[in-house]
């Protein structure tokens, strides 16, 4: 069973403000959330990318997406898209190649069955020199987090993403509970 953090809990569980200044996201920015569930990033990333960026929040669940965007809403954010998609495929997140600054893979790998496809995707999304944020659990912290058979550790990651293209891997801060990247895109 997969825990899912209160949003309420950010300061000392996971802050996605923190996690996210680190990758120096400007305003005007182009954000691609590829795993965004209820928008936990997506929503820290359109007020850090402020009314001339945009978000856009990729998820394969429609119910999540509905949710994401009325949260959204209702925080005065209107500079967040929502798009039914998946990292499992490449091209499956149905957004131009090259076109995105910064993309998040935030507290998704460890349940991505096509690990490959999702770095894959990132890559592709993200224009030359542009930024991929990837946070996860950096273990099962006794049921608070993934299956332990399912946690992707912070070295397989480096390896994973790097077979893809990235390079650069620089830790970022992302709570007691998870590791922190940032990889550029060569």
């Amino acid at each position: 069973m997969i825990w899912h953090y209160n949003e309420g809990m950010e300061s000392s569980f996971l802050n996605p403000q923190a996690t996210l200044g680190a990758a120096h996201i400007s305003q005007g920015s182009r954000v691609a959330d590829l795993c965004a569930g209820s928008g936990f990033f997506a929503r820290a990333a359109a007020r850090a990318v402020g009314p001339e960026g945009l978000v856009w929040a990729i998820d394969p669940n429609p119910d999540m997406l509905v949710r994401l965007k009325n949260l959204a809403v209702g925080e005065g954010l209107h500079n967040i898209e929502v798009v039914r998609g998946t990292v499992e495929k490449v091209n499956a997140t149905k957004l131009p190649d090259a076109t995105m600054d910064v993309a998040i893979l935030a507290n998704a790998l460890f349940g991505v069955e096509n690990k490959e496809a999702a770095a894959a995707e990132a890559y592709r999304v993200l224009r030359k020199a542009g930024r991929l944020v990837l946070v996860d659990w950096t273990d099962s912290h006794g049921g608070l987090g993934p299956h332990p058979g399912h946690v992707v550790t912070q070295a397989q990651a480096k390896k994973l993403f790097e077979a893809a293209g990235f390079a650069q891997p620089e830790d970022i801060p992302a709570g007691a509970y998870h590791w922190g990247l940032i990889l550029r895109k060569r």
